[in-house]
């Protein structure tokens, strides 16, 4: 029997619809037969596929947008408080909701697993959709990006298990109560909102409070941070532990990773007995992610050898080492790394794609306080490539901070021996980059904002 929908989510009005966490939790109650509504700033590809599912999307924000009969108003960490439909729910009294808590909501009554971490949850929450999809368990859904393969970020499935992204940047992951949580990894990010790594451990030490009774953490015995989480939680008296790693302290040992071009194959110890499987993306650090999963399914009870077996279908998210086209011998490739420890991750399963071909990068930094925190960071990491280029910070969600600028990376790239061109007009990069560019290399346009879009663009400009 489908999940009942939540009284107050019977007639949800969206504001942000289109955003990448908000447009899942529209799709799932869309496909429970909600009376969908929204607004975004823009109109894009999500916004049909939601009108496609019966909801109603509006483009731009004003009052008009909610309607009278709203059961409640959803919103994101992203939305302002003078925002006009926010104020018109106050109007009306209309109950605002976070997103965090319709999504719980959403998972109630169902076996969660919750995947977190300050990077990778994506790419390891979509390894799992994809692999209970292909073993006929027909779960529900909701992630950070669109599968590469069904091409949707959400779905509504008829199985007992959900699998969500839970989101750590706003404290909003502590909403849920998984039978599984997933940690990758634990460190300071989203500065914004967190001060310092205490408080970091703080807050996804109260996610894994959450756990039901009996259930199961799954999480890295490489990654300091989350080997230091694992310490604090080791006497939380109804929790089971499982590690995940290369450490050979490891539950799940990873005892070798080969790379095979754009693939892996990945042999892990598994209570007593060698598994062996294929991982359809490059890089060490998505190899990890791909036991991370396997480790939760098999809390969950399922078969070890079919679920590796399943993970192998998994053909990728859209933005994580994404493979755009090729043009002029050249591929383009698109990573929506921005964390220095992600950026480095993607650049050297990049460099081992590559071969001897050169790699060539195209970095948009996202937001200034993380480029205040971490811009020397991310210059180091650029070194990692044959030659970039950086574009002027994006600002999502923020304004400016005086004297925080892409400088900050260039000038950390360029004392680590890096070739760094400073580009601040986004439209002559086509340009740029085909200038560089010769047969056989790669081209990575990275980072979390708009660059995403210079892939087509790009490809085009090669072919001419």
């Amino acid at each position: 029997m489908a999940p009942a929908i939540p009284s107050a989510m019977e007639r949800p009005h969206f504001i942000g619809i289109g955003g990448a966490g908000m447009s899942g939790i529209a799709k799932i109650l869309a496909q429970r037969g909600a009376k969908v509504a929204g607004s975004d700033a823009k109109e894009s590809a999500t916004a049909e596929s939601l009108r496609e599912l019966g909801a109603t999307v509006h483009i731009g924000h004003a009052a008009e947008h909610l309607a009278s009969d709203a059961s409640c108003v959803v919103v994101s960490s992203a939305i302002r408080a003078d925002n006009p439909e926010l104020a018109r729910a106050a109007e009306l009294s209309v109950p605002v909701v976070h997103r965090s808590d319709a999504l719980a909501s959403l998972m109630t009554g169902l076996r969660s697993i919750a995947v977190a971490g300050t990077h990778g949850k994506t790419t390891t929450t979509s390894m799992l959709a994809v692999a209970l999809t292909e073993l006929g368990l027909d779960p529900s859904y909701a992630i950070g990006g669109d599968l590469a393969g069904p091409g949707t970020n959400a779905r509504h499935g008829g199985g007992e298990i959900f699998v969500a992204e839970a989101d750590e940047s706003d404290r909003s992951f502590q909403k849920y109560d998984p039978e599984v949580a997933i940690v990758l990894n634990v460190e300071l990010d989203h500065h914004a909102n967190y001060a310092s790594m205490d408080e970091i451990y703080d807050s996804f030490e109260t996610f894994v409070g959450k756990v039901v009774p009996g259930g199961t953490l799954v999480i890295s015995a490489d990654q300091s941070g989350a080997v230091e989480l694992t310490q604090r939680v080791r006497d939380l008296s109804t929790l089971k532990v499982v590690t995940y790693g290369e450490s050979p302290s490891a539950d799940v040992r990873v005892h070798k990773i080969t790379p095979r071009g754009l693939t892996s194959e990945v042999t892990v110890l598994l209570d007593g007995r060698f598994l062996t499987f294929t991982v359809s993306v490059p890089g060490r650090h998505y190899a990890l992610n791909a036991v991370a999963a396997l480790a939760a399914g098999v809390a969950l009870g399922i078969p070890a050898h079919n679920l590796a077996s399943a993970i192998g279908k998994y053909t990728g998210v859209k933005r994580r080492l994404q493979l755009k086209g090729e043009a002029a011998g050249v591929q383009v490739i698109d990573s929506y790394a921005h964390h220095p420890t992600e950026m480095t991750a993607d650049l050297e399963a990049m460099r081992g794609a590559a071969a001897d071909s050169r790699l060539l990068v195209v970095f948009q930094p996202h937001l200034f306080s993380r480029t205040q925190e971490l811009g020397t960071e991310m210059g180091q990491a650029l070194a990692l490539a044959d030659a970039s280029v950086v574009l002027d910070i994006y600002p999502a969600r923020e304004d400016p901070i005086p004297g925080i600028t892409s400088a900050l990376i260039i000038d950390a790239a360029r004392a680590a021996d890096a070739d760094v061109t400073a580009v601040h007009d986004k439209a002559t990069v086509p340009d740029v980059v085909a200038g560089m560019a010769k047969p056989g290399d790669l081209v990575l346009t990275m980072g979390a904002g708009d660059v995403t879009d210079l892939g087509p663009v790009i490809l085009a400009r090669l072919s001419n």
